[in-house]
């Protein structure tokens, strides 16, 4: 792989492909909806948020894919090894939610009856607001009101064309947000202050099938942030992975990586121990499932397959000839099949 990092400059060309592919560890590239010229319909593009230590945590997501909308939340409790999702959505949004063309700026709101998202920035960080009248099977009220902070300059950035013409996937994960506030569902609430979050904010046009692999860890370990982003399986990476690791305040780029997930039975074990090597050998992660988010959605000609597996990550990664050792930081790390 012969690795390109991005110039700044618009994102699409006059033809609505990626002008450059790559990496960038920022928004180098600029993003612009009525610039895109395939097909409207295939247009997807979502703000996902993940705040969350070892015992408990939130996701968060507000997506417009065009023929369809959907928000999302999940709260998970890592001790007892439970979660709840409610996943409301609609048809025909077409960019209606008006997404912002960067995560720089612009908030993302919103509302119905039964619910409100709101992501704002404010006070040089992002505010995260989110109640939900009826979630989950107890129909309890969810809210919860979360402030986050980067804490790194760099974040994770990257072009990817598919073989297709006019489909690329633009994203950015930011990692190490430093969160504080609290969630509350039903009369419980929890403390999430001191706890890291990743946002992955991603714009483009997709193919129909695709099968992603994803990893996000994001805390401390002897008194060091850490935290990084590893995937791959889709579109054309020979300009770039997506992989990179966040340590003393720096970002620092890897290469290829691979889930080894267990098998059991011809089928897929993912609640046994997985490993995430590199063929570099700059990767050696040995992954310990403590829950599996498993959701099998199936709509018409639309399919989501996922298994989004929280757990502990101890290891050792190799970054300019030093060796960061780490045990037992909590993060997930995900296989999706999507038919969308």
């Amino acid at each position: 792989m012969d690795e390109h990092q991005l110039i700044p400059g618009p994102l699409l060309d006059e033809d609505g492909n990626l002008s450059e592919a790559g990496y960038a560890f920022s928004l180098v590239k600029e993003y612009d909806r009525t610039k895109i010229k395939g097909l409207i319909s295939r247009i997807k593009e979502w703000d996902y948020y993940y705040i969350g230590n070892k015992d408990y945590g939130v996701a968060l997501t507000v997506a417009d894919n065009s023929y369809m909308w959907m928000v999302s939340i999940t709260f998970f409790d890592f001790i007892n090894k439970k979660e709840i999702t409610s996943s409301p959505l609609g048809f025909f949004s077409f960019g209606k939610l008006h997404m912002p063309s960067t995560s720089k700026t612009g908030d993302v709101i919103f509302e119905k009856k039964k619910f409100s998202f709101s992501f704002k920035h404010e006070n040089n960080g992002r505010h995260i607001k989110v109640w939900m009248k009826k979630f989950g099977p107890n129909k309890v009220r969810f809210e919860t009101d979360l402030f986050l902070t980067e804490t790194n300059k760099d974040s994770m950035v990257i072009a990817t064309p598919f073989i297709k013409p006019r489909h690329f996937y633009y994203n950015q994960k930011i990692n190490l947000l430093k969160a504080k506030g609290t969630v509350t569902v039903g009369s419980q609430t929890y403390n999430l202050t001191d706890s890291y979050g990743v946002l992955d904010w991603g714009r483009g046009i997709w193919t129909y099938k695709n099968t992603w692999y994803w990893s996000s860890m994001n805390s401390t370990y002897n008194g060091e942030r850490i935290g990084w982003n590893l995937g791959y399986g889709f579109g054309d990476t020979s300009k770039a992975s997506e992989n990179m690791f966040f340590y003393r305040d720096q970002a620092y780029k890897l290469k290829d990586v691979k889930f080894n997930i267990p098998e059991k039975d011809g089928k897929l074990d993912y609640l046994s121990q997985w490993s995430i090597t590199s063929h570099s050998g700059d990767v050696n992660i040995i992954f310990k499932p403590v829950l599996d988010r498993f959701s099998d959605s199936n709509v018409l000609l639309i399919r989501s397959y996922q298994h989004q597996v929280f757990g502990l990550f101890t290891g050792n990664i190799k970054i300019k000839g030093e060796e960061i050792h780490f045990e037992n930081v909590p993060g997930f790390a995900e296989r999706v099949y999507n038919r969308w």
